[in-house]
């Protein structure tokens, strides 16, 4: 696999130099390593702040959601990598307007574990912080185990929602609320044709023989639920919206919003003919597509594959993923 990089072991710093002078109006610096990054007018005083963080190679997946009506703050790890606690910790301080800070962020062991001991750290500087984790996809754990589910671009909604709800001045509980409801109302699964190359040991994160595809493979290639032979665009939306849509059980009559991901090498072409038989499975299922969303949310480097995510929601939600919100990586026409 062909990489258009430099160093691999400076990947990550480069890319975040590169964002720091491409975007300096919008991100700023909150630690001398510059693997904590928030919003340029953190922090907002009064106002409740977002950190969310996970590992590189995810673009626009957490790095590009911090932004007005998104995230207030980021902490950068390396590829596929948790960021320390003492990253996180320092962005948490930089967002703080003194009304609070909310973490949202993928149920990874690694991620956890730093952002409990970030959350003690802060904690212990007076700081009030409460946690939401990210559970969508429905492929890694049954339902009965809803909570140990992983994190996947489901993230995209919450981040939104709750971004929605600090700008415009809602509490610290009432923020961590509407981001734990829009988390249990969302659901996700993925598909794989090809695995990422990670730039320090350049070779492939899984092995997946020509021809074939992988249902319900993870953002860093964990296994998935079933291995075969490649099948066409409507059979693959069939799998994964059938399952999204079990799992969900969205009433007759309720609203979605429906949201195609790209996983990092897939034409824009494709995910649209995803999006057209889920589009019609959603409408024989009884329910109302309200909002739509096609492109790369969160990829996993140059993975081909994508993932569908379905949100059940209602006018609160429906309302919340309308509010205005612009990073480097969306504006408002995007979200």
């Amino acid at each position: 696999m062909k990489k258009i990089i430099n160093q691999p072991d400076q990947f990550v710093d480069e890319v975040v130099d590169a964002l720091f002078l491409a975007h300096p109006d919008w991100i700023k610096a909150a630690t001398a390593d510059r693997r904590a990054l928030v919003r340029a007018d953190a922090p907002k005083k009064g106002h409740v702040g977002i950190v969310t963080g996970g590992g590189s190679g995810h673009l626009p997946g957490f790095l590009g959601y911090v932004g007005k009506g998104l995230c207030s703050g980021v902490a950068v790890g390396n590829v596929f990598s948790s960021p320390s606690s003492e990253q996180i910790f320092e962005a948490t301080k930089a967002v703080d307007g003194g009304a609070g800070v909310l973490y949202v962020y993928g149920n990874y062991g690694g991620d956890v574990f730093n952002f409990d001991l970030a959350a003690d750290l802060a904690e212990a500087e007076s700081i009030d912080v409460k946690t939401v984790l990210l559970t969508d996809d429905v492929a890694s754990a049954p339902s009965e185990r809803a909570s140990d589910r992983r994190g996947v671009a489901g993230m995209a909604f919450v981040f939104k929602c709750a971004g929605a709800a600090a700008e415009r001045g809602d509490s610290l509980d009432e923020v961590a609320r509407i981001a734990a409801k829009a988390n249990a109302q969302c659901r996700t699964m993925g598909v794989g044709l090809s695995p990422t190359i990670l730039p320090a040991a350049g070779k492939p994160t899984f092995t997946l023989p020509d021809g074939e595809m992988e249902i319900g493979i993870g953002i860093h290639g964990e296994p998935g639920t079933h291995r075969g032979k490649l099948e066409t665009a409507d059979a693959i939306a069939e799998r994964l919206a059938n399952e999204i849509l079990g799992d969900l059980k969205a009433p007759k009559g309720s609203r979605v919003a429906v949201l195609v991901n790209g996983l990092g090498a897939t034409p824009l072409e494709e995910l649209y003919l995803l999006y057209r038989r889920t589009h019609a499975l959603i409408a024989d299922a009884g329910l109302t597509v309200a909002r739509t969303y096609v492109g790369e949310y969160v990829t996993s480097l140059e993975m081909a594959g994508a993932s569908i995510t379905v949100m059940l929601v209602d006018d609160e939600l429906e309302a919340l993923l309308a509010a205005p919100a612009s990073s480097p990586f969306y504006r408002d026409w995007l979200l």
